[in-house]
């Protein structure tokens, strides 16, 4: 029975990534990739766009409840 590889692309370099267990950083190639990519959502130039508008001064505690 063969096992099918399945590649996937460095979501930072674009390189090819083996998707298994033995691909420490997948879907990234490399700790490097992984730490640039956190660093750009770190730095909102990624982000996940939403419809409301929720900001930094909204009533939002912890304490509230």
């Amino acid at each position: 029975m063969s096992e099918d590889i399945i590649l996937v692309s460095c979501p930072t370099c674009g390189a090819e990534v083996k998707w298994e267990p033995q691909s420490k950083f997948r879907p990234f190639c490399s700790k490097r990739c992984q730490l640039i990519d956190l660093g750009e959502w770190a730095e909102e130039e990624k982000f996940i766009p939403s419809d409301g508008q929720i900001t930094d001064s909204d009533d939002w505690s912890e304490d509230k409840y």
